[in-house]
């Protein structure tokens, strides 16, 4: 793999990265206000790079399955517009929000029109999409993870769904709230439970890496297959970039300049369009929601490579 002439050594790369962010595993908070999140060993450190043709390389934890939580959303997210072409864009926004993710706040001002589809609001507004279009979004969405991924016994955490269930009142007062100004078309008990299954599913760096490499494929899925067109795969890098990481999308921008997308089990899966798809994952959080060695991780990439979107 080259890029502007020079060979890129993505094994020597993370096995560098690994040892520069040591300093900084452990460090940060997992996840509190779930409990199967919060039990989950700080000190766990695992990355991994795929190229456009599928080869894989991974330093530390890279194979071991953890809860990839938002992650998710950006997969849901693909699948709707695949099926739905642009009419998903007149029921959520994207622009970045300045809020925290599960925020009410913007709601009542935008009339129930969630700012974009990464935070909760914005999510649960595109898992409704998908559910009236499959009738099963959840299973629809691990089922495309199984294949994209080619790891056949990826599957939800029981655990983890039940556990984001009893702490889902923030999230069922989202869904209520759009469902008050019609922007929800499916019964929120029923939409709930997809976005909580979905969230749940546990994955590994090299999972994740596999079935994200249709966005830097410009849209062409692991069989050859189109699941978006080039123009679709760029808005939803594009809406990554800006909006992908809670309400630390700038700074992200800043330090890393790759799409992003993070999730609250510590995780986070980045794209270099046309060149390969990375995702680092450590339980310690910053106070935004981000893997605090993840994003450093990400930090060292472009920086030891020269790989980023600017």
């Amino acid at each position: 793999m080259e890029h502007q002439g020079i060979a890129v050594d993505y094994q020597a790369v993370l096995e560098q990265i690994a040892a520069d962010v040591a300093p900084l595993i452990g460090s940060g908070t997992p996840a509190e206000y779930i409990p199967a999140l919060a039990s989950v060993d700080p000190h766990r450190f695992g990355m991994a790079v795929t190229d456009v043709s599928g080869k894989v390389y991974g330093v530390g934890d890279w194979q071991r399955p953890f809860s990839v939580q938002s992650i998710t959303k950006v997969f849901t997210l693909a699948l709707a517009l695949a099926a739905d072409d642009e009419s998903l864009w007149e029921r959520v926004g994207r622009e970045p929000s300045g809020n925290p993710f599960n925020s009410l706040v913007q709601l009542e001002y935008e009339n129930g029109i969630p700012r974009n589809p990464f935070i909760n609001a914005g999510a649960l507004v595109v898992t409704d999409r998908l559910q009236t279009l499959t009738g099963d979004a959840s299973s629809e969405l691990l089922e495309f993870l199984r294949q994209e991924s080619g790891n056949p016994d990826l599957a939800f955490d029981p655990e983890v769904a039940e556990s984001e269930s009893a702490h889902g009142d923030r999230n069922a007062a989202l869904a209520h709230f759009m469902a008050s100004y019609g922007n929800i078309v499916n019964p929120v008990p029923t939409l709930l439970d997809h976005y909580f299954w979905q969230c749940s599913i546990e994955m590994s760096c090299a999972d994740l890496t596999l079935a994200a490499r249709f966005l830097a494929r410009h849209g062409l899925r692991a069989d050859g297959s189109r699941l978006l067109t080039r123009s679709e795969a760029k808005q939803i890098n594009a809406v990554m970039l800006t909006c992908g990481t809670y309400d630390a999308a700038g700074d992200f921008a800043y330090r890393v300049g790759l799409p992003g997308k993070s999730g609250v089990g510590g995780g986070i899966v980045a794209v270099v369009p046309g060149r390969c798809t990375l995702c680092v994952w450590s339980p310690g959080l910053d106070a935004r929601g981000n893997s605090v060695a993840g994003v450093a991780a990400l930090d060292r990439f472009t920086t030891l490579t020269g790989l980023s979107v600017f």
